[in-house]
């Protein structure tokens, strides 16, 4: 199972739209082209959220448009800069999935909703947890790769540890009982972290556009560059990933 996982790109109705200096049209369709270019063959898109910045159906078209060009299923879920009902209207149908789940070979995949109306930190809403408790208890996979957007755990950074999952170790924990889940991957801190806790491995991957800078006590733009990762499941379990930043030009 190869996961192709892109995250954050905070895209704009007008194309030239840019984002603390990134044109965040340009950044993603250089993103995807650098994987196309690339060696690596995904199964699957796993899209992490913040989808859009402008509140407009016209950036998530163009979201569809960039992504259904690579002939993949792509498998969403909602970031706190995400309107749920525009990405529902206009991501309804395959390639793409929203909050969904699918089982490839020992791998089950589960996709939630981690936000909170309103406000860019998150909480994991009780129905969604029994979601996934359900999902997971309903499927004879070996194996199961939680997708959200907010991280379960700190990031050792004042200011973004303040807009982060109010409720991750209820998260982890409930997932964790199910015994069987591996690895849970998530956007929103626009950077990179891979780390273990209580067997499963928590991965983010920096944004497709502009970065934020690691252990800053304040807001702060990093200057590294848009990233995607590419993850590799095999089926007694185990977890490979590779993390690629693309460079301008």
């Amino acid at each position: 199972m190869r996961v192709l996982h892109l995250t954050d790109p905070h895209l704009f109705a007008d194309r030239n739209g840019a984002l603390r200096g990134a044109v965040t049209y340009a950044t993603l369709r250089s993103v995807i082209e650098h994987y196309r270019h690339g060696d690596f063959a995904a199964d699957l898109v796993a899209l992490t959220g913040d989808i859009i910045q402008d509140d407009s159906a016209e950036a998530y078209g163009h979201c569809r448009d960039l992504l259904t060009a690579l002939d993949l299923p792509v498998f969403c879920v909602p970031g706190n800069h995400d309107v749920r009902h525009l990405m529902r209207d206009i991501l309804p149908a395959p390639p793409f999935s929203y909050c969904d789940s699918v089982a490839i070979g020992n791998w089950l995949i589960v996709g939630i909703d981690s936000c909170s109306s309103g406000r860019p930190g998150g909480k994991i809403a009780e129905r969604e947890l029994c979601r996934m408790e359900d999902t997971i208890a309903a499927s004879s996979a070996k194996h199961v790769m939680i997708c959200l957007h907010h991280p379960p755990v700190p990031m050792h950074s004042k200011w973004l540890d303040s807009v982060g999952l109010d409720n991750g170790d209820e998260f982890l924990e409930r997932a964790g009982s199910a015994g069987r889940v591996r690895i849970a991957i998530f956007g929103h801190v626009h950077q990179d972290h891979d780390a273990e806790r209580d067997g499963i491995r928590l991965i983010a991957t920096p944004s497709t556009c502009r970065q934020f800078l690691p252990h800053s006590d304040e807001f702060a733009v990093d200057d590294r560059p848009p990233a995607y990762r590419c993850i590799e499941m095999q089926p007694d379990g185990s977890v490979s990933t590779e993390l690629i930043w693309v460079e301008s030009g």
